[in-house]
Formats: structure tokens, C-alpha cells, sequence
């Protein structure tokens, strides 16, 4: 951090006349440290986060911030079965921009300590599904980007075209990616408001006693727009043992027609961050960066299954070469939302940046690859192949456009969410179902994380 919490926490007064400060400390969630943060405490008992940025991109993304937590009126958050970060006010600090909101107390959870069953894995699904059921007004009101089906197609076939044109991308993996992208049966979906990028550390919890982990609030907004809802889903390569109760629990949760090539699009979209670090590193005339990108897509090729991309891939088979790498990939450059500045974790020590024994930071490279590890690790899950899908997916659709229409008559869609509610709440499994053995497991995950900062 280059400036003192103290100093951060002197500029909240400026961004909020009136307030008294009584202390400063810096936040625990470091996040990648592209931001100077620091908490601020008030004599009124609030505390807030305070986040300077020193260049144009860190500035962009705050200002994004700030009209994002602007378009969230009362009435779009009481929509929210959990909190977003109230907006406090701007201010600069010398010659770079501040942004203080508030802070929002609970924890958070790296994508594969995300343990599946009831808990976690449930609550994230049903809260991400609630910000895809936002009315769309909330995003265009304010002036932000959106994307229909097409527009958001056409932007990957030109991150495709562009990553293709360095010569730097495997043959299998380009015609992989392209003919994903001209699968129509791919882009036949809904357009949502969307997140722009969720990441298992977007999610704030609290222990509830009879639940366990409960997402009580959600971080990063700055990339908020409407646009391809398995944007907010293409982390879940990251967490194996959650992505298939976090799906069921978003589907069970959205109020829109099902999109049986979610999770395909949602695989495609975190490969092609590869891409984007590649196309990143090009454009900066990077040779290590795109020497890096390279190396992790030659990784990600090897991966591949020996057939004709026919068909997707099973998961019951294991590839832990494909995706592995890309714990490596910096999150510089990444679509996901920063979760830095803005809450307190009960892991501090894992999150704050680490120094040599001389007391210098690591290079820039090895910051970002560090930090990638929390944000976009994909060990375990093999590679599946994305195209090609037509007629499994018609089937689905069919299927889908059935329950569509049932539920449009009947209006199921509150009587099943109370009666989801209900069941969580009323614990009538027997002591040793499988929904039991998962809460206990996802209870055990929660003890290890609140006493891993002592181990």
C-alpha cells in the first residue's frame, strides 16, 4: 500500500462532509493491490472502505463502481435477498480518484474450498439468479452497456479472431473456439442484467446456524450491464466440488425460461481467458506475458479429448493437465469483479500481498499470477469439448419451452420458491441423509476457514 490508512481515512471527510472519523485500519481482503484501501471508522458506529486508484484503468473501473451502486435504487435492492455496498461519496486524493462505500461484514470463501450440498453452493446459485432477475431498466436507466445474444456472440468470434492472429494459439483450440461460436444452438438465450464476471470471493457470508454459509451480500459491481448471464457463472470451473449444486440451485431460482447451453457457455467463456491474456499481453508488446498466455493455452490443447468435438465431454473423467494452469492467468486482465477494499475476511494473512525478506514487493507478473490462484483456478475439472450440441440441447429446449409455458399459467415460480425455503428451514432430512452429510461438510469447511488465519 502506498499510502497510510490514515491518510485514506482523513479523505472520507471530504466524500462525506460531517463525518468524524475515530479510526482507520487496512482492509484484510487486499485484494490484488492495484488499489490504495483502507476502513474507516465513524464516530456514529459505521464503517466504511475507501479506494484510491493511480492509473486510468483502476480509475475507470471506480467510476463504474460508482454509477453501478447509484443504479441500485431502494426498490432495486429490496428485490435482493442480500446487501450490496451502499455508495458514500467520491472524492480525489492528489491527482487520483476515491471512492468510499460502505463496508459489508462477513467473509469470504475461495472458489475451491466452496464445499457443495446445502450452504454455500445454494446460497451463491440463488443469489446470482436474483441479480439476473433485476428488470433490465435498472442497467439501461443508468446508461450502462448492453448486450443482446448477438452483440455478445460477435464480441468473442473477434477476441476468437484476434487472440488466432498472433499466431501464439493451438490449431485444435481456435477451430474449438469458432466452432463454438458459430453453434447456433449456443446463443438462443435471454439476455440479463449481469455482473460482468463473477467470482466465488464476490460472496459475502455469515454462518447460520441451521444453514451454514449464507450469502448475506455481494461485492464488485463495477462491470454491471446486461449482456450473456453464464458471464457470472464461468468461475464455477474453480470450484469442482460446488459448480453442480450452485447450477441446480440458479436454476431453481431464475424466473426465466431454462438455457440448457449455460454451463457450455459458461465453460467456453473461462477458456477464453487464456485469450484475453494473450490478445492482453500483444497488445502491449509483452513478450513474457505473451510467451505465458502461450504456454498455458498449449496447456490447456493438451487437455483436449482425442475425438472430433462431437460431443461434451463427461465429467466423470479426470484431465488435471488442460485446466490447471490457469490459476497462472493474472487477474489484471480478467473479466471478474475486484473484491478488494470492500469487506473484511476471516483469512487475512492469504490475501494480504506478500513481501521478500528485503522487503520489495514481488514483480508485477508475480503479483497478478499470484492472485489469479484465488480467483480463477480450474484443477480437477476436465476439459470439456463446447460444440456441436444441437440435438441434446433442442431436446432440452423443447423441454424448457414446456415448463415455460406451465409456469406462465399456473405461476409456480413463488409457490416453489416458498416451498424451497420451507424445506431448508424445516430440517426434516433423516440425520444421515446425504443433504445432512453435505451441511456438516460445508460446516466443517466453515470452522477451517476461521481458524486457518492461527494454523
Amino acid at each position: 500500500m502506498g499510502r497510510s490508512p490514515f491518510t485514506l481515512a482523513a479523505a472520507v471527510t471530504a466524500a462525506l462532509p460531517g463525518a468524524e472519523v475515530t479510526g482507520a485500519r487496512i482492509l484484510s481482503a487486499d485484494g490484488d493491490g492495484r488499489f490504495d484501501s483502507a476502513v474507516a471508522s465513524l464516530a456514529d458506529g459505521r464503517e466504511l472502505a475507501i479506494r484510491v486508484a493511480d492509473d486510468d484503468e483502476t480509475a475507470r473501473e471506480l467510476a463504474g463502481e460508482a454509477l453501478a451502486l447509484r443504479a441500485l435504487t431502494a426498490g432495486a435492492r429490496a428485490m435482493l435477498p442480500f446487501r450490496a455496498p451502499e455508495y458514500i461519496g467520491e472524492t480525489r486524493l492528489g491527482d487520483a480518484r476515491a471512492l468510499v462505500t460502505e463496508l459489508l461484514p462477513g467473509f469470504q470463501i475461495e472458489a475451491a474450498m466452496v464445499p457443495g450440498g446445502r450452504g454455500a453452493a445454494e446460497s451463491m446459485g440463488a443469489a446470482i439468479a436474483a441479480v439476473h432477475s433485476l428488470p433490465t431498466s435498472v442497467v439501461r436507466g443508468a446508461g450502462l452497456i448492453t448486450r443482446s445474444a448477438e452483440e455478445s456472440r460477435d464480441e468473442l468470434a473477434r477476441l476468437v479472431d484476434s487472440a488466432a492472429s498472433t499466431g501464439r494459439v493451438p490449431a485444435r483450440l481456435t477451430v474449438r473456439w469458432r466452432e463454438a461460436v458459430a453453434d447456433d444452438d449456443l446463443w438462443r438465450f435471454e439476455s440479463t442484467v449481469v455482473l460482468g464476471g463473477v467470482q466465488a470471493t464476490s460472496f459475502i457470508f455469515r454462518d447460520d446456524p441451521e444453514l451454514g454459509p449464507e450469502v448475506t451480500g455481494v461485492i464488485g459491481w463495477h462491470s454491471l450491464s446486461v449482456g450473456d448471464p453464464a458471464v457470472d457463472l464461468s468461475w464455477l470451473s474453480a470450484a469442482p466440488d460446488a459448480s453442480a449444486d450452485v447450477h441446480a440451485s440458479y436454476a431453481r431460482a431464475a424466473d426465466r425460461v431454462p438455457d440448457p447451453a449455460l454451463e457450455v457457455r459458461a465453460r467456453l467463456l473461462a477458456e477464453l481467458e487464456f485469450a484475453r491474456w494473450l490478445v492482453h499481453g500483444d497488445s502491449l508488446r509483452r513478450p513474457d506475458i505473451v510467451d505465458d498466455a502461450a504456454a498455458l493455452l498449449e496447456a490447456l490443447a493438451d487437455g483436449l479429448h482425442d475425438d472430433d468435438l462431437g460431443v461434451i465431454a463427461s465429467r466423470s473423467e479426470g484431465v488435471d493437465s488442460a485446466l490447471d494452469a490457469l490459476d497462472r492467468v493474472p487477474a489484471s486482465t480478467l473479466s471478474g469483479v475486484d473484491t478488494s477494499m470492500q469487506t473484511d475476511a476471516y483469512n487475512p494473512n492469504e490475501l494480504w500481498r506478500e513481501e521478500d525478506a528485503d522487503g520489495d514487493s514481488t514483480s508485477d507478473l508475480s503479483d497478478a499470477a499470484a492472485d489469479a490462484a484465488h480467483r480463477l483456478q480450474v484443477g480437477g475439472l476436465e476439459t470439456e469439448d463446447l460444440t456441436s450440441v444441437r440435438s441434446a440441447v433442442s431436446d432440452d429446449r423443447a423441454s424448457a419451452d414446456r415448463a415455460s409455458a406451465d409456469r406462465a399459467t399456473d405461476g409456480r415460480r413463488d409457490d416453489d420458491r416458498d416451498r424451497d425455503r420451507g424445506s431448508q428451514r424445516a430440517g426434516t432430512t433423516d440425520a444421515g441423509s446425504p443433504e445432512d452429510e453435505a451441511q456438516r461438510a460445508a460446516r466443517a469447511a466453515l470452522q477451517r476457514w476461521k481458524s486457518s488465519d492461527s494454523e
